[in-house]
C-alpha cells in the first residue's frame, strides 16, 4: 500500500503545472516574449533606475547563450525583437539579436558569473529599487517577520560589500559566490538580485522581495517608536510557510497573473508562427 501524501503533496497538485515545450523554436520565442514581458512589468512598477537594472533568460536552444535587454532602451518599450543574445563570452550573437547592439558591461558581468555557477537557474533580475536600496544600507538579511518574507527564510542572502560599479569579472563572482544556491541576495548599498527557474518565479520573488524590505523597515519603525521590537515567526511555522510560499512552483504560479494582467492591458498574447521550411 503506498504511503499516504504529504500535506505539500496534495497542495502541488491544486498547483497549476508551468507551460512546456516539444519545438525548441517555440519555446525560445515565447521566452522572449515573456523576457520583454517581464522588462514592461518592471517599468510599470517604476523598477527602473535611467539605464540602471537587467532581466536575463538562458536561451534553451544555446544554453551557453543568454537574453539581454539592449541598453538604453526604456524597459516599458522591450520587445521581444528588441533582446540579444550573448554568449558566455561576451560575444552579441549577429544571426539572432535585435538591431541596438549595446550591451550593459556591468548586467553582462554579474548575470553571466550566475548563469555559469547556477546551471539551474533560467532567468536573473536585478534592479536598484527604492525600498531595497534602503534595506541594503542597513547590512541585515530579512527576518521571518511576515507570511510573505517566508518564502526567503534561509533562501536569500547578504553580499555585505560594495566595491563601486561592478568593472571586473571577479565582482561578478563574489556576487554569485555570495548567492550560492538560494534564490535571492541582498546587496548592500547596492540592490536586490533573484535568481530562479523561470520569468515567471523572478518576477513574482524580486516584486515581493522588494514589498518585504519596505514592510520589514515600517515594521522596525513603528515598534521603535514604540519601545518594542517587532514579533518574528517561530523557526518551525517559518520553515513550514517557505515550503510552500518559497518554492519554484509557488512562484511559478503566482507570478503568472503579473503577465496575465499585461497581457489584457496591452492586448498582446503569445502566438507562435514557425518560419517556413525551406524546400530542396
Amino acid at each position: 500500500m503506498a504511503a499516504p501524501l504529504s500535506k505539500f503533496d496534495l497542495w502541488k497538485k491544486t498547483v497549476p503545472v508551468p507551460r512546456t515545450f516539444s519545438d525548441p523554436l517555440e519555446h525560445r520565442a515565447f521566452l522572449k516574449f515573456r523576457l520583454a514581458q517581464a522588462y514592461r512589468i518592471f517599468g510599470k512598477y517604476g523598477f527602473d533606475e535611467g539605464v540602471a537594472g537587467h532581466i536575463t533568460v538562458q536561451d534553451p536552444i544555446r544554453k551557453d547563450c543568454y537574453w539581454f535587454n539592449p541598453w538604453g532602451v526604456h524597459f516599458k518599450f522591450m520587445q521581444p525583437e528588441d533582446l540579444i543574445l550573448v554568449d558566455q563570452a561576451g560575444n552579441i550573437q549577429e544571426n539572432e539579436s535585435g538591431p541596438s547592439r549595446w550591451l550593459n558591461g556591468v548586467a553582462f558581468l554579474i548575470h553571466s558569473a550566475i548563469h555559469q555557477a547556477r546551471p539551474d537557474v533560467v532567468c536573473i533580475a536585478h534592479s536598484h529599487t527604492t525600498y531595497a536600496k534602503a534595506f541594503g544600507t542597513l547590512g541585515i538579511p530579512l527576518d521571518p517577520l511576515t507570511q510573505d518574507s517566508c518564502a526567503f527564510y534561509k533562501d536569500h542572502a547578504l553580499y555585505d560589500e560594495f566595491n563601486g560599479i561592478v568593472d571586473d569579472i571577479e565582482e561578478g563572482v563574489a556576487i554569485a559566490n555570495a548567492l550560492g544556491s538560494k534564490k535571492a541576495v541582498i546587496l548592500q548599498n547596492h540592490g536586490i538580485l533573484v535568481a530562479t527557474e523561470s520569468i515567471e518565479s523572478t518576477v513574482y520573488f524580486f516584486i515581493s522581495l522588494e514589498k518585504c524590505c519596505q514592510a520589514q523597515m515600517t515594521a522596525d519603525q513603528a515598534a521603535a517608536a514604540r519601545g518594542i521590537k517587532t514579533r518574528l515567526i517561530d523557526p518551525a511555522s517559518a520553515a513550514q510557510t517557505y515550503e510552500y510560499l518559497g518554492s519554484e512552483l509557488w512562484g511559478n504560479f503566482a507570478g503568472t497573473p503579473e503577465f496575465d494582467l499585461l497581457e489584457q492591458e496591452e492586448g498582446k498574447r503569445f502566438e507562435y508562427v514557425p518560419a517556413p521550411k525551406e524546400t530542396a
